[in-house]
């Protein structure tokens, strides 16, 4: 009996291991070049009398201070400890900035296809505005106007619990003892939901039943973390002291840290409004006219059948806008909010370790990026069709 024997294909003309061996080489090649960059570099420093290439300098006293910060810092402190208050801050500006720019841009994007003619006309001057001029410009605009708040005598304030004069904006803040135990349910709640309507959709699908049990259910979870919010969070109002000349409570933000996050949200949001205007234009006009032809409202039809199937041309260049944003928080150094890169400025130039310090600040970038486009990668594969 003969046996059917497939020949076995040459190395060399196997794609899987050229396409591994192409990796390992590149890998190879890099490394090798920042090492002999490095090495040199540390040549020429001792030739020429110059201090060698190390990161030792992060222990010494930095001496200067800094605007703001999150964490305990003193300018009697070393310059890694002002380095990481510095990243701290711009976290902070990068996560509530991806969130706010994430509402205006989704609310503004949708606005396009609005009924109202006003507010469609609104929307498209705003975005054409704001996509036309440069950032930089923008954030010297809200600066201005920012520095234009009433004394302290003077506060203005709105809806009798947000404050605004010359030392920042306060609003309320969640404070007490349970709030991390609240925000830890909240989160869990949101992970349940999350898995009761892929678990509600995959019965509709499969079963053709109505999935009412867990939309009863995501009901009873959707009210139950709104009154967590209202009540359990213990929020803080800004109050104004007797005297007139402080407020006590609630979150102060500062003129520097609100310019910065109003521009960045501002401008990226224009963008983002695009990136969804383009993404609803792709639905095919079949799924809006099926959809009302079983007479959902227009809310509905939004919500239900246009942006799920938007949300799979949307999010790769969404990814794009976040990376975007964090790497325009570098501007902050502008309107003199105490950044990563502003920190990093101040350090190499009383430190005079330029290469060192440039190092630290490409790496801390590299990584922020890396991360966001990680978890946006991984949310674009959650929303793509699957073959059966």
């Amino acid at each position: 009996m003969t046996m059917n024997t497939t020949p076995k294909t040459p190395l060399w003309r196997d794609d899987r291991f050229w396409k591994i061996a192409l990796q390992v080489i590149v890998l190879i090649a890099v490394l090798s070049l920042f090492t002999l960059l490095g090495t040199n570099l540390s040549r020429n420093l001792q030739q020429t009398g110059g201090t060698v290439f190390n990161f030792n300098f992060l222990n010494s006293t930095a001496g200067f201070g800094i605007g703001e910060s999150l964490i305990p810092y003193q300018p009697t402190d070393n310059y890694s400890q002002v380095l990481l208050a510095g990243l701290i801050n711009s976290l902070r500006v990068m996560f509530f900035g991806m969130i706010l720019t994430t509402l205006l841009g989704v609310t503004a994007g949708i606005t396009y296809f609005s009924d109202n003619w006003l507010l469609r006309q609104m929307t498209i001057c705003y975005v054409e505005v704001v996509r036309n001029t440069p950032l930089l410009l923008q954030l010297m605009f809200w600066y201005g106007i920012f520095l234009k708040l009433p004394s302290i005598e003077q506060t203005a304030q709105f809806l009798n619990f947000i404050y605004l004069n010359q030392r920042g904006v306060f609003v309320p803040w969640p404070s007490g003892n349970a709030v991390w135990f609240w925000l830890a349910v909240l989160l869990i709640s949101a992970i349940a939901s999350i898995l009761i309507w892929r678990w509600r959709t995959k019965i509709m699908v499969e079963q053709g039943k109505s999935g009412q049990p867990q939309l009863t259910l995501l009901w009873i979870i959707g009210i139950a973390a709104i009154f967590i919010i209202i009540f359990g969070l213990g929020w803080q109002r800004p109050i104004p002291s007797e005297n007139a000349r402080t407020i006590e409570g609630g979150l102060r933000m500062t003129i520097e840290f609100t310019t910065l996050l109003v521009g960045l949200v501002v401008y990226t949001g224009a963008y983002i409004a695009e990136i969804v205007r383009s993404g609803i234009q792709s639905v095919a006009k079949g799924q809006w006219e099926a959809a009302r032809s079983l007479g959902l409202r227009p809310g509905l039809v939004m919500r239900l059948v246009v942006f799920p199937q938007a949300l799979r041309v949307i999010i790769p260049p969404l990814n794009s806008q976040y990376l975007n944003l964090a790497k325009n928080s570098s501007l902050a150094i502008a309107v003199a909010y105490p950044d990563i890169y502003s920190v990093a400025n101040t350090t190499f130039n009383q430190s005079g370790r330029v290469v060192e310090v440039m190092l630290i600040i490409m790496a801390t970038y590299l990584t922020i990026d890396l991360l966001i486009s990680i978890a946006m990668n991984g949310l674009n594969r959650a929303v793509q069709l699957r073959e059966r």
